[in-house]
């Protein structure tokens, strides 16, 4: 497969996954929001453009953070590259670009999802409920998945495809972990108490995993068991653990299409060892905030491996 060809896959996936991912971060605020507000909290809405490292366009742009002007930046604003608009539309000229590599669904899902889009753009804002866009970018972005494992070879293609996939929900479920425990907590006594257990659950909600949480582990929603269950649980199909793994499987099927390995599978099986020798109690010690930002570096560091190995042209 030529590296531009398997590069625009990649990033088909990737865009896709994002996209997403702005719509949690959304319904993620818009739930806390309703909280009650109290002393010293931070800005709720601040916390997301942090999180989703947007904060510095967003000040530049519109200076405070409202909950209206975070809203368009995070969904319709061209100029915010990481914003649902601008992901759905990437990806859509990605797939053009190698349209003969797609099966007809595929095309089909992510050219829909654009002519909607521009639809939804025309609307009055003041017409558009924050639920409706959410939900909108939710369910086309499960459909244009749903498409790729129902009708796509397995070959290198869907390996490209399924390495960006996991590679951004990895860096994806860090952020929004990180939303809740280290920007929306304002003291270390916040621990425990009731609004601690109800960001986690909303939290959970965001990542469409408060069922699953409580089909795995049941009982009272704890800091240590979501963080378990996000980090640590294959069984969960956003956790870092099944990510990693993802990544791997994936990688490890490319090394045997094309004869040998590069660092890229080293470095992805050092991930997962890692996490496979970690506990829960072991990523608290660390500080959670300290353990997740290294966690997206590192998934930065083998996405860059990646693109060295296989998407420029290195791998002859």
């Amino acid at each position: 497969m030529l590296s531009r060809t398997a590069d625009n896959l990649f990033w088909i996936a990737r865009y896709m996954e994002r996209a997403e991912t702005m719509a949690r971060l959304l319904e993620v605020g818009s739930r806390i929001a309703m909280l009650p507000s109290a002393h010293g909290y931070r800005n709720e809405w601040d916390s997301l453009l942090r999180a989703s490292g947007t904060a510095d366009g967003f000040a530049r742009k519109y200076g405070d953070s409202v909950q209206r002007n975070i809203e368009s930046y995070l969904f319709f604003d061209r100029d915010n590259p990481s914003s649902v608009a601008s992901c759905i539309t990437a990806a859509r000229e990605n797939g053009r670009i190698v349209r003969t590599a797609l099966t007809t669904q595929v095309w089909d899902a992510l050219n829909s999802a654009f002519q909607e889009l521009r639809a939804l753009e025309r609307e009055p804002r003041s017409a558009l409920e924050l639920s409706r866009l959410t939900e909108w970018t939710m369910r086309n972005s499960a459909l244009v998945r749903g498409a790729i494992d129902a009708t796509l070879l397995r070959n290198g293609g869907w390996d490209f495809l399924n390495i960006g996939y996991y590679l951004e929900r990895a860096d994806n479920t860090a952020r929004l972990m990180d939303v809740k425990y280290y920007v929306l907590l304002p003291r270390a006594d916040f621990v425990g108490s009731g609004l601690d257990n109800y960001q986690w659950t909303t939290l959970l909600r965001s990542m469409s995993a408060h069922r699953a949480f409580h089909w795995a582990y049941g009982g009272e929603v704890t800091a240590a068991k979501i963080a378990d269950f996000l980090i640590l649980n294959r069984q969960c199909p956003r956790s870092l653990m099944t990510c990693i793994c993802g990544v791997q499987s994936h990688l490890d099927r490319l090394a045997a299409d094309y004869g040998r390995e590069t660092e890229a599978q080293a470095q992805a099986r050092a991930l997962r060892a890692a996490l496979e020798g970690l506990t829960v109690e072991e990523v608290f010690d660390e500080g959670l905030h300290e353990f997740l930002s290294r966690t997206i570096r590192s998934a930065a560091d083998l996405t860059s491996t990646i693109h060295d190995s296989y998407l420029s042209g290195g791998l002859r």
